[in-house]
C-alpha cells in the first residue's frame, strides 16, 4: 500500500533530513531487535543530519515524533506538527524488509523511506531514517528516550555515529506541551 507523500515530505523538510555520507548498508542494525519493546511514547533527545541548513530554529513549523506502535508486523510512527495556529497529527506506517530491525515504506508518486533501529536498550534508542525520492537521498539520525534525561552512555554512543557519518546536530522539538494527542486526533491519518 502506497502512502501519501505530503506528510512524509513535510517530515523530511521539517526535521532537516540531509544527504548521508555513507550508504544504507553502512548503517548498523540492533541485533535481536524486538519491535514490540519499542512501542509507546518517545522523546527526541538529539537529532543529526549531514546539512543543518535544511532546518532552521526560527522556522514556525515544528514537527516531532510522539510515539511508535506495532500494527501486526508493521510499525506506525505517530508524528505531530504545529505552526501558525495549526496542530495536526500524522501516522506513518513502515513495513518489515525481511531483515530484523529494518523497515520501509513506498509513497504515492514515487519515493521511499527506510528505517533502521541502530541500537536500543528499549529505554533509549538510536534511530536512522533515510528518504529517497527522484535520485535524491536524505537522512536523519535521532537519539530517542522514554524520559527526558541525558544518559552519558547513550550520548557517547550517539556522538560516535555523528563522527563516523560526518553529521551535525539539528534543533530538537518535542511537542507534548503544545499539541496533545487528543487535540491532534482529528488531524491524524491512518
Amino acid at each position: 500500500m502506497a502512502l501519501e507523500r505530503g506528510p512524509l515530505l513535510l517530515l523530511t523538510l521539517s526535521l532537516g533530513l540531509a544527504s548521508a555520507q555513507k550508504t544504507l548498508e553502512d548503517v548498523p542494525v540492533q541485533a535481536g531487535f524486538d519491535a514490540q519493546k519499542v512501542e509507546g511514547r518517545w522523546l527526541t533527545v538529539q537529532l543529526a543530519t549531514g546539512h543543518t541548513h535544511l532546518v532552521s530554529p526560527e522556522d514556525p513549523l515544528r514537527l516531532a515524533l510522539h510515539s511508535i506502535w506495532t500494527r501486526d508486523r508493521d510499525l506506525e510512527f505517530v508524528l505531530f506538527w504545529t505552526g501558525e495556529g495549526v496542530c495536526k497529527g500524522v501516522n506513518v506506517t513502515v513495513h518489515p524488509t525481511g531483515l530484523q530491525g529494518q523497515y520501509q515504506a513506498s509513497f504515492e508518486g514515487g519515493g521511499s523511506m527506510f528505517v533502521r533501529f541502530v541500537s536500543t536498550d528499549y529505554r533509549s534508542l538510536v534511530l536512522y531514517v533515510r528518504f529517497e525520492d527522484a535520485g535524491e537521498v536524505t537522512s536523519l539520525w535521532a537519539l530517542l528516550a522514554r524520559r527526558v534525561f541525558r544518559d552519558p552512555k547513550w550520548l557517547r554512543k550517539y556522538q560516535e555515529y555523528l563522527r563516523e557519518f560526518q553529521l551535525q546536530e539539528a534543533p530538537v522539538f518535542n511537542l507534548d506541551a503544545h499539541c496533545s494527542p487528543a487535540a491532534a486526533d482529528a488531524g491524524a491519518s491512518s
